[in-house]
């Protein structure tokens, strides 16, 4: 659990590069895939927790502008990724400024139970990752190649000297 800001400042930056990467490899024609008809498409869910991030941090008391027009997702998959840049800086930023080490050990009531605001943060990470995963799935459905989060894509393992990933 985070101890220091600049503990959470150092994940919170690690896991939105990695977020970044994925988002770059997004085309404008992927932002369409489901995984079934009435589901979430791509970019949906990628909008979804691009402007999830200020409205999740403003309800646990940082303040930071929302994204404008969040309930419109955009056709334009670099419009999504540099706002997912843009917002993850401006929180990264609001953090620092707003909340102190001693923040993070104050409990708060969050989705019926109550958590530090360590925990709170850590859920948001949580969130992202959460959705990141499905975002896999879906540029794999889409015809693109995933970019490799916590380890390589099936593709870069011939780079590796192995025909196919260890099981």
């Amino acid at each position: 659990m985070y101890v220091t800001i600049a503990d959470f400042i150092r994940e919170w930056n690690r896991e939105a590069t990695l977020t970044r990467k994925i988002l770059d490899g997004l085309t404008d024609d992927s932002l369409n895939q489901k995984v079934y008809l009435e589901g979430r498409s791509l970019g949906r869910i990628a909008w979804h927790f691009t402007t999830n991030i200020p409205e999740y941090l403003t309800h646990f008391g940082i303040q930071m502008n929302r994204v404008e027009n969040a309930e419109n997702v955009p056709t334009s998959a670099n419009e999504i990724a540099e706002t997912f840049k843009r917002v993850s800086e401006e929180a990264s930023q609001a953090i620092e400024q707003q909340w102190t080490d001693d923040s993070l050990s104050q409990m708060q009531k969050a989705f019926g139970r109550e958590e530090t605001n360590a925990q709170i943060l850590m859920g948001l990470i949580k969130h992202i990752v959460h959705h990141r995963g499905q975002l896999t799935i879906l540029i794999r459905q889409a015809g693109l190649k995933p970019f490799g989060v916590y380890g390589p894509p099936k593709e870069d393992w011939v780079h590796l000297g192995k025909e196919n990933p260890p099981l």
